[in-house]
């Protein structure tokens, strides 16, 4: 494990105090708030470090711009067509389906990722 530099801590408080999935320029523009002089790069590298220590995870669905948040316990998501809003959704994590889809394809699965896609509540009530 690395050590902890002040920019870490002060990313990782970020990620653990935001309900959202923002991506790393959001990140960024916070973090500059208790360090102007922090660069793009150095919240980039710590965004990997924290997600290599397995503290954050990077959500990089479908070709969009990553998102990170603090580790959580495996969840789905949910992700807005309109207004690209991404929203953690409260449904078990359906493990049988690993275990089915290495039975019928003989490939061994760590686990699976799955993204639910619609309008938000905010966009339905707009169109």
């Amino acid at each position: 494990m690395k050590r902890r530099t002040r920019q870490r801590e002060c990313i990782l408080e970020i990620l653990k105090g935001v309900r959202t999935h923002p991506t790393a320029d959001w990140i960024y523009e916070e973090a500059r708030k208790s360090f102007p002089n922090i660069s793009m790069g150095t919240v980039y590298r710590n965004l990997k470090v924290l997600q290599q220590e397995g503290v954050i995870t990077e959500l990089d669905l479908s070709g969009t711009m990553s998102r990170f948040e603090f580790k959580q316990d495996r969840h789905y998501h949910f992700r807005c067509e309109n207004c690209g809003r991404v929203i953690d959704f409260n449904e078990p994590v359906d493990k049988g389906l690993d275990r089915r889809v290495e039975r019928r394809t003989g490939l061994k699965i760590n686990c699976h990722l799955l993204e639910f896609r619609g309008l938000c509540k905010k966009c339905q009530s707009v169109n």
